[in-house]
């Protein structure tokens, strides 16, 4: 017994010093696993080679899972609905086909822009958030954030912290701007958000040849941008630059979160006695 418990003790240490060493060159996946993989191996009496190849396709589907969940991560998404959710007959005016191509992420492979313009209420975010999540499922960077919380950002920085923090915003293959047009902003604000469109116009990243494409919410038509951005020259050139390679779609109707209360609201009255 004595010399039995000494071997399983020199083994356990063994497997946990190899376990250490599996997890300092990388190998995450098999060390999580490795009592057990060992003893599949055992037990099926492995090759050399089979245990290399489980070995590689274990690690393969790990690192796939944790770069997904760091895309997901930086992607900055947020809650959202699925579009099985979205109710197509609410509005009274919407581009069902458009916004299914766009779900198909061909705008994102082709390099072109997306503008969802409508009213409060009416799914643009619902939407937008959608086709972030798809875009990262299908292996693509993407950022999300509202005008204002990159208007903020990017004005709180000095020089050089702003050249980092824009090509932060020129990196990813799709930048979800929400919210454009929700807030009034001055000239420099407009002047920001041109360099940001600026340096993702037509232009593939520095080892990816793919074009980084703007997807941008805003409940005012690009003809209105100038009450938000009051007395801004560069405000023309922006929306030149937006719109040049860019699929546009306008989408009208009475808000659904108010049609929603009202429903609510009717039913609470009914409940009363």
């Amino acid at each position: 017994m004595n010399s039995l418990a000494a071997t399983t003790t020199k083994m356990m240490a063994s497997t946990t010093d190899l376990i250490a060493r599996l997890r300092k060159v990388g190998l995450l996946a098999i060390a999580r696993v490795l009592d057990d993989f060992l003893a599949r191996a055992t037990k099926g009496h492995w090759s050399p080679v089979q245990i290399l190849e489980e070995i590689v396709r274990l690690e393969e589907i790990d690192r796939t899972c944790r770069s997904l969940q760091r895309r997901l991560q930086r992607a900055r998404i947020g809650r959202f609905k699925p579009m099985a959710d979205f109710d197509w007959n609410w509005p009274k005016k919407i581009e069902r086909d458009l916004i299914e191509r766009a779900l198909t992420l061909e705008f994102i492979r082709e390099g072109r822009n997306l503008a969802l313009i409508g009213t409060n209420g009416l799914g643009k975010t619902m939407i937008a958030r959608n086709i972030a999540h798809q875009a990262v499922m299908a292996g693509f960077s993407v950022l999300c954030t509202t005008a204002a919380e990159l208007i903020e950002d990017l004005r709180s920085c000095g020089p050089e912290t702003l050249r980092r923090r824009l090509a932060r915003y020129a990196r990813p293959h799709l930048l979800a701007i929400d919210e454009v047009g929700y807030l009034a902003y001055d000239s420099h604000a407009a002047d920001l958000l041109y360099k940001v469109v600026d340096r993702r116009y037509e232009r593939p990243g520095a080892k990816d040849p793919t074009s980084r494409s703007v997807l941008i919410t805003t409940n005012l038509a690009f003809g209105a941008w100038n009450t938000v951005f009051p007395n801004a020259t560069s405000i023309a050139t922006l929306l030149d630059k937006l719109t040049h390679h860019a699929d546009v779609t306008l989408i009208e109707g009475e808000s659904y979160r108010v049609h929603e209360s009202r429903k609510e609201a009717a039913a609470r009255r009914k409940k009363k006695p």
